[in-house]
């Protein structure tokens, strides 16, 4: 299988939302319930003060950690699923969504948690290098970054263990790894800001 070379376009996405409002099942699929019980799991803290999701899609995970964060951005680059995600999270009010890519659309401001889900392996590697250097600048002293990728054949620009250990190079000098887990399906990796080399 011949892999992309570039980072997938926002188009790639609408396209795929265009013919189906949940195009992975999020709502469906008992990898996704799984998955995203493993995920929640993961986090070291019982609470977040101030969380970022990107790539939030129609904000099924998004409203089950809501529940960990006083204050939970996510984005979506595809405006269908930013708007299935605003109806399916307008009772939280912690929860801001906004239309926006990364990493070109990282967003302003500080976080103590930054949960990066399955799309990692959308970016090519220059573009996976520049996100993990805005995660940097984004997650605060002692916060947590969450990776979680799926590890199936794609033709994505990278696999689920080339993004995560992309990702965990990248991010060498500001944070640290805490905790890892795999399944035959997929993989969570946890770092910590300040315990890099």
């Amino acid at each position: 299988m011949t892999r992309h070379r570039q980072t997938l376009p926002d188009d790639y996405f609408a396209g795929i939302y265009a013919s189906d409002p949940d195009p992975w099942g999020f709502t469906t699929s008992p990898y996704e319930r799984d998955k995203y019980a493993a995920t929640l799991a993961s986090l070291p803290r019982a609470r977040y003060r101030s969380a970022f999701e990107p790539a939030c899609s129609i904000g099924v995970f998004t409203r089950a950690l809501s529940e960990r964060c006083d204050r939970l951005l996510a984005t979506d680059p595809v405006a269908a699923a930013v708007a299935a995600a605003g109806a399916r999270c307008a009772d939280r009010p912690g929860i801001e969504i906004r239309q926006g890519a990364v990493p070109a659309g990282w967003p302003e401001g500080r976080f103590d948690l930054i949960v990066l889900s399955e799309f990692l392996y959308f970016l090519a590697p220059a573009d996976l290098a520049d996100l993990a250097r805005r995660a940097g600048e984004a997650i605060e002293p002692g916060g947590d970054i969450v990776l979680v990728h799926w590890l199936g054949e794609t033709d994505y620009p990278q696999s689920g263990d080339g993004a995560a250990e992309g990702f965990i190079a990248g991010a060498a000098s500001f944070a640290g790894i805490l905790a890892q887990s795999r399944t035959d399906a997929y993989r969570i990796d946890v770092l910590r800001a300040g315990t890099g080399t």
